[in-house]
């Protein structure tokens, strides 16, 4: 069931949502948010530290695909009017980069939840770019507090 009422594209509210600052914000949409999943929205512009020859690079889609898993985490503890915790990558079991978008293009990213317990969240994420798959994923996170 999606909790969320209406897409969030609200830069500001994206920030609060997650530890990452300007200009290392990799999300700029909440698309879906359900306890067992999360659909966030990205579009890198030109201005992006991860846009090289207008092609948005692997390291960008990685940390994109964490700040989807972060944003989850933060709309979870926004609910609560809670303060978020941090948290980090603890280990990328996969990483499979199929394609690389061009710079506005919007990625749309999908985080299933898999595992959580006691603070660590095993995840599986995949990122389409025109109703295409061109990044998957399994991470799990780790919170700080």
């Amino acid at each position: 069931m999606n909790l969320l009422k209406r897409t969030i594209n609200d830069k500001g509210l994206i920030e609060n949502l997650i530890p990452q600052k300007a200009p290392f914000i990799m999300v700029d949409k909440l698309l879906h948010f359900s306890e067992e999943k999360v659909i966030t929205g990205f579009t890198p512009t030109s201005t992006n530290l991860f846009v090289d020859n207008n092609k948005f690079m692997a390291a960008g889609l990685i940390e994109h695909m964490a700040q989807s898993v972060a944003l989850h985490t933060g709309y979870q503890y926004f609910l609560k009017n809670e303060q978020a915790p941090t948290g980090y990558i603890g280990a990328i079991k996969l990483a499979e980069i199929l394609e690389l978008p061009n710079r506005d293009q919007e990625l749309i990213t999908t985080v299933t939840i898999l595992h959580e317990i006691m603070g660590v969240t095993l995840v599986r994420i995949q990122v389409t770019c025109n109703d295409k798959i061109i990044a998957n994923s399994e991470m799990k996170t780790v919170l700080a507090n």
